[in-house]
């Protein structure tokens, strides 16, 4: 080689060893989330032209990196923070029903990631939810609590800061109709488009308007915690993160895996002295996809600390970080169970453009009555106005039974309103959809394929290890489910095979699909009924019931609150009330006469579950 090209290749050689000195001399950053509650991106101008101004996060981008594509893995807090805590995918570890019905451990002997800091000699404060469906590492946090700060560390400590800020949390929504009339917005409600699949009323403008009215708000106090760092001099020290903890509160977001129940703003703002760690132009955008199985990882590879191999997400940022492979990621998933007293059981993967929805329980429609949900004003006119035959077929979709999969362009149909499942142009798509699916929800495995209350009983002492254990059984049942994506005259011998099975939870899922068909498999009807008659599972004898009801073949009502009376379990009696109140609602319309007394006590304490669906029922009477 000529000399004059050797001199330059070894100066660049030299310069790059001596950045890389410099990384591993240079002391460990800051790290600070700041941490919005109910807020998805769709209403936040700087990801969407929808959305309103927030200056203080927008001045994060000029100096970091704003994320176009972060995706929550769950769409409501505890199921969310608990796949932050601990890195891992919640129906994995059985942290995937909001609320809690018993706390589970961290699996395989995984500490929540902030411990893995402190050991690394970080000062770990969180201010100050937690919301976590797993029993806490008591060595988590030096301090946890409203008047948790990283002022209170030793000397020049690094510090790991989380703080959570409430404004904007579906609650400050729960105004009565007559605010429209008493409380003005700063907002200008007319200025922004109400969502093509919910009504275009005054109210909905003026919910719309309420809430962006808080995103503000809640921009001036994230701006307050960036001045507090700046004033003590850390601000070209600190790794600073916005994100949102789930998606937004207008209807049909938070508690649902559509876009504007999982797609988040997030922007990281680089300091001065770490932009070298950083692959990515400061002030640029990136289209990487982050879920929030890989914030933990993240804040370990930024702080040097080894990522444990338990952990399913990766790091985004620092060093060792491969930014090709990080720019073809392009895959994300979501899970939904069961938020309060309302069960459904919904998976999604979005990839690239494409978002694929799998609804394992698909009578179970979105509109299905939640209480907390329902305290929002607009839902309540939502569900009166379809009551009332005045929504198109977009606004009218919440109240109705889904398709078992939904496939859509959320680039050119953001809201998800224009199912392509069944577009013969489509098909691969939803083949290769389904098979990421299938192979996420099999290899976890995904322990929701049991019901709760079994899984209490059963798993939740040592919930990883029960899924090894029954992985093959749990493959099993998603074959089962998938069932109902075929045509019922193909599978129907085979359904009456596995509603003789000698597994109740086979018979479970077979009824199950039946229950999808509806009257393509009527055939099935007597052996149908002799489950609702005899079977020794008191779920399986009311999802035979479930089926009966839905095709006007037999009487779903005694069967129904004879397996209510007897339930063992307050997660089993909260299951079967939820099918009662599904064969209560609009299109089916049966009357269920509950004698509370005949309930266990032990399900009936204040402000259980059960007692809120209840007190739903005896008010749906009048």
């Amino acid at each position: 080689m000529k000399l004059h090209l050797v001199f330059p290749v070894l100066a660049l050689l030299l310069n790059l060893c001596c950045k890389e000195e410099e990384k591993v001399d240079q002391k460990p950053p800051n790290i600070v989330w700041i941490v919005s509650e109910d807020n998805s991106k769709h209403y936040l101008k700087l990801f969407d032209e929808n959305g309103i101004e927030t200056p203080n996060i927008e001045a994060l981008a000029e100096h970091g990196i704003q994320f176009d594509r972060a995706f929550s893995n769950a769409p409501v807090c505890s199921v969310a923070r608990s796949t932050i805590i601990s890195g891992c995918y919640a129906p994995r570890i059985g942290a995937q029903f909001h609320r809690r019905s018993k706390l589970v451990p961290m699996p395989d002997s995984l500490r929540m990631f902030p411990a893995y800091l402190r050991d690394a000699g970080y000062y770990t404060a969180n201010n100050s939810k937690e919301d976590y469906n797993l029993v806490k590492s008591d060595d988590a946090w030096d301090e946890s609590s409203g008047k948790a700060t990283w002022k209170k560390r030793k000397g020049n400590q690094p510090f790991f800061y989380v703080h959570n800020i409430g404004t904007t949390h579906e609650s400050r929504v729960h105004f009565p109709e007559s605010d429209m009339e008493n409380v003005p917005t700063i907002t200008q409600g007319e200025k922004y488009k109400v969502q093509p699949n919910h009504p275009d009323t005054e109210l909905f403008h003026y919910t719309n308007a309420r809430y962006r009215d808080k995103i503000k708000e809640m921009d001036g106090q994230l701006g307050e915690v960036v001045k507090a760092l700046e004033a003590d001099g850390l601000l070209e020290n600190t790794f600073i993160f916005y994100y949102g903890d789930h998606g937004g509160v207008l209807p049909g977001s938070k508690g649902y895996l559509y876009e504007t129940g999982l797609h988040v703003p997030m922007v990281v703002r680089i300091p001065e002295n770490y932009k070298d760690w950083v692959d990515l132009k400061i002030g640029s955008k990136t289209d990487r996809f982050v879920s929030f199985i890989d914030l933990a990882p993240t804040v370990l590879n930024l702080a040097g600390v080894q990522i444990p191999e338990q952990i399913d997400g990766k790091p985004i940022l620092g060093n060792g970080v491969d930014a090709k492979e990080l720019d073809q990621e392009n895959v994300t998933y979501g899970y939904a169970d069961r938020f309060d007293e309302k069960y459904d059981m919904v998976r999604s993967v979005r990839m690239g453009k494409y978002k694929y929805i799998r609804n394992y329980q698909p009578f179970n429609f979105d509109g299905l009555m939640n209480e907390y949900r329902y305290k929002q004003a607009a839902y309540g006119e939502w569900e009166k106005m379809y009551e009332e035959g005045r929504l198109n077929e977009q606004q009218s979709a919440f109240f109705k039974s889904r398709a078992p999969e939904m496939l859509y362009d959320v680039e050119s149909d953001p809201y998800e309103t224009v199912n392509l499942a069944g577009d013969p142009k489509f098909e691969a798509k939803v083949q290769e959809m389904r098979g990421l699916l299938n192979d996420w929800v099999e290899g976890m495995p995904d322990l929701s394929f049991y019901p709760e209350f079994y899984l209490i009983e059963n798993a939740f002492d040592a919930p990883v290890e029960f899924g090894r254990t029954h992985q093959k059984e749990i493959q099993d049942y998603i074959a089962t489910a998938n069932l109902m994506l075929e045509e019922a005259a193909a599978v129907q011998a085979q359904l009456k095979d596995l509603l003789q099975s000698s597994d109740p939870w086979q018979r479970y899922w077979a009824l199950i699909v039946c229950s999808s068909f509806g009257d393509g498999v009527k055939a099935l009807v007597p052996d149908i009924k002799e489950i609702a008659k005899n079977d020794g599972q008191a779920v399986n004898r009311v999802r035979a019931a479930e089926f009966l009801g839905m095709t006007k073949t037999g009487d779903p009502v005694p069967i129904m609150l004879e397996a209510l009376y007897s339930a063992q379990y307050e997660t089993e009696a909260l299951l079967i009330l939820n099918s009662i109140v599904l064969l209560g609602s609009h299109d089916y319309g049966y009357n269920f006469p509950i004698d509370e007394r005949k309930i266990s006590p032990d399900f009936r304490k204040k402000k259980s579950e059960v007692v809120r669906r209840l007190e739903f029922l005896k008010t749906s009477k009048k």
